[in-house]
């Protein structure tokens, strides 16, 4: 699941005993439900539902359009938003530099190409590849790109994946490099939720809706099937099956090559939201890799295989045991001639307090970036004589990095730092020496004087300490009064980092806000461990995590409950919904993100049983408790004074659904309480599907939090 991955009671005797762990961890037991007077609303479209959405986006809009800062609002994300004035994300393909650019001309993108010295200059001399805006004209279809597949196994040819709307649902299309056209009569695989790897230039691996016995539960393909050149879908062949039962997003087919020129074909099967099963394809068939079920496959250099463990390993036949949150390679002869036997080779050991957070390969050389509490650090690697030598890269202090690119035919890498308060550098890193240089800085997108972030630490209710960013003015009163906005995520081991406020700066914090970002459990800023603490029916300690910086703050004097508002989406719009059915008091608003917030329906709405390993099942009777007693839609109460929330979703948010939104909304309105609501009709699980629909709907939430909170 994006950040922007997720049970009747059984006896009364159950019931009791549950009640005890939901006393010690703050959740609350709810009733077993009435029957649902809003199932009417999961129907994703229908005159009945649209009427209703209708209704509620025109009292929505209404109310804040006659707020004369809402133009103000729009009008400067959307100047942020179109600038030309941006870093263009770089990504090497072949001996280029690729881009896909949004501006005002380009709102759906124009993906474009040139040299690196050309990128590296002041003024890049960029060669058109595919207008995106021209094609969704031409095709009737505002198409958004979900990625472009460009391996050096497809020998200059791409799959482009095409989604209408900003759906998960894509159309992939066969794309030439060379003359920048789609292929006649190449491949073009219809819409669907589909998975594909280039295992040569003549073949694909998909993963897809092949028909009546081939998706999961959560309607993800779980059948792999070779598709070659020419061949239509009904020709495809089998060569790996997994189950209807299987969790996460499905079957994934894995396609790895080197810059040395070793290749390696796998397939990722999830028995869960987490673990995984992973197969080496050859050519006579598949053979299991012994790897634990928790362990994730990052990339291959030098004929070694990079894997990230989730949880602690002892390989077979093996008396040394790997810790959770270790990176270690696998020789690649040694693996495909005894994949049931593995000898692992450490990369890197974190401690306690870091945790790995981007892995890439260049031509020879393995680029690591990992979390020091929660402040970026890296290395580069080179295997040597059966061990990796490291190599530190001088990362500025207090930034987040994120890997951009990575080049397969030299030792270049592209990777970016920010912070909140220092717009984003673009380093071009020479992966021998670990040299980093300057290629790209972001000019400031809002004032900073006087500004200042910090890095503080709350104590949850179970003592465990819990660090969180806040940037404020450095003259701010310590009497509560600065209205304050804070997010998390909480879920899916996803690292809060800091990152550049930009837009969120010149309309917040310009006006006088301060921003906090909690890093609290359920994330992955400690590894492994600080994920797991907050799984299923351990979820509690991540609401009171996110509670206790509140009541930090409330100490230090950096605001009241009267100036703090909150917001998080997807699964951090569970994290809203909890925190505003447990803390009404702690918030004046609440934006509540293409949410999660009918619990105990989630594994019937869109792709909800994807997400069972990481909030449980109501078929089991202690998880569906816990749920009963967390989720959102349940625990709402008439007669409580809520804050108004603002409430946001897609009708194309085909991942988690605009239902759990619709309802929680009836569900407030039935009550006669106040809400705000809503819908837009394109944008996937996201904000929108151009950049004039993402402004206007981050304008909204803006002018909602202007009025709530410093009005």
């Amino acid at each position: 699941m994006s950040r922007l991955s997720f049970s009747a009671r059984a006896a009364a005797l159950v019931l009791a005993a549950l009640a005890g762990t939901a006393a010690r961890t703050g959740a609350v037991q709810a009733a077993e439900p009435a029957a649902d007077p809003y199932l009417w609303l999961e129907t994703v479209d229908s005159p009945r539902v649209n009427a209703w959405v209708a209704a509620e986006n025109a009292r929505t809009v209404t109310r804040l359009e006659a707020d004369p800062r809402l133009k103000t609002v729009e009008s400067e994300v959307l100047t942020i938003l179109e600038s030309r004035d941006r870093i263009a994300a770089p990504a090497f393909i072949g001996g280029k530099v690729y881009n896909l650019w949004q501006d005002k001309d380009h709102h759906q993108g124009l993906w474009r190409r040139t040299t690196l010295d050309s990128y590296l200059s002041a003024d890049a001399a960029w060669e058109p590849v595919l207008d995106i805006d021209a094609l969704s004209v031409t095709d009737k279809v505002n198409w958004v790109v979900h990625g472009t597949d460009c391996p050096r196994q497809a020998a200059g040819h791409c799959l482009i994946s095409l989604s209408a709307g900003g759906e998960d649902a894509s159309r992939d299309r066969e794309f030439d490099l060379a003359t920048r056209s789609f292929v006649s009569d190449g491949f073009d695989l219809p819409r669907s939720k589909q998975r594909i790897a280039w295992e040569d230039k003549d073949t694909l691996l998909v993963v897809r809706d092949w028909g009546q016995g081939s998706q999961t539960t959560s309607g993800y393909g779980f059948v792999v099937k070779r598709l070659h050149r020419g061949q239509s879908l009904d020709q495809a062949q089998e060569v790996f099956r997994g189950a209807e039962k299987d969790g996460g997003y499905g079957v994934t087919p894995i396609v790895l090559t080197d810059g040395s020129g070793h290749s390696l074909a796998l397939i990722s099967r999830p028995l869960s939201t987490f673990e995984f099963e992973t197969w080496i394809l050859t050519g006579n068939g598949v053979r299991k890799l012994a790897l634990p079920l928790k362990a994730e496959v990052n990339d291959l250099v030098d004929g070694q295989l990079i894997i990230t463990l989730k949880s602690d390993w002892t390989p077979a036949g093996s008396t040394r045991t790997y810790a959770a949150g270790t990176v270690v390679s696998l020789s690649l002869p040694a693996l495909e001639r005894h994949p049931d036997r593995l000898k692992p080779t450490i990369v890197f050991k974190p401690t306690p307090r870091q945790s790995v957070e981007g892995i890439a390969a260049t031509r020879s050389r393995l680029v690591v970036t990992w979390l020091d509490t929660v402040k970026a650090r890296g290395a580069t690697y080179r295997f040597v004589k059966g061990a990796w030598k490291a190599t530190p890269l001088a990362l500025p202090d207090n930034a987040a990095a994120t890997i951009r690119t990575a080049s397969d035919r030299d030792d270049r890498a592209f990777l970016e730092t920010t912070s909140f308060l220092q717009p984003p550098t673009l380093w071009l890193a020479d992966a021998r020496t670990a040299v980093l240089t300057p290629a790209k800085s972001l000019p400031a997108k809002f004032a900073t004087d006087g500004l200042v972030s910090e890095q503080y630490e709350a104590v949850s209710k179970d003592g465990t300490h819990i660090p969180y960013f806040i940037v404020h003015r450095r003259s701010h009163p310590l009497d509560g009064s600065t209205p304050t906005l804070m997010t998390a995520y909480g879920g899916f081991d996803v690292s809060e980092t800091p990152f550049y406020l930009g837009a969120r700066g010149k309309t917040w914090v310009e006006r006088g806000g301060a921003f906090v970002l909690a890093n609290i459990r359920g994330g992955g800023e400690f590894g492994p461990a600080w994920h797991e603490a907050g799984l299923k029916t351990r979820r509690q300690v991540i609401y009171d995590d996110f509670a206790g910086v509140a009541q930090d703050l409330f100490k230090r004097g950096v605001t009241s409950p009267r100036r703090l508002g909150i917001e998080g989406g997807s699964n951090g719009g569970l994290l809203m919904g909890v925190q505003l059915t447990q803390h009404p008091d702690f918030w004046n608003a609440v934006i509540i993100d293409v949410p999660l917030l009918d619990m105990l329906r989630f594994e019937q709405i869109a792709a909800g049983t994807s997400w069972v390993g990481e909030y449980g099942s109501v078929s089991v009777p202690e998880e569906r408790a816990f749920l009963a007693g967390i989720s959102p839609y349940h625990n709402l109460k008439a007669g409580v004074k809520y804050p108004e929330p603002f409430i946001f979703t897609t009708t194309k948010d085909d991942r988690v659904g605009p239902q759990h939104a619709r309802k929680f909304a009836a569900r407030m309105s039935e009550m006669g309480l106040p809400y705000l609501y809503y819908e837009l009709t394109e944008g996937g699980h996201g904000a929108g599907a151009n950049l004039a629909e993402r402004a206007r709907t981050q304008a909204l939430e803006t002018t909602y939090l202007i009025q709530k909170l410093m009005d």
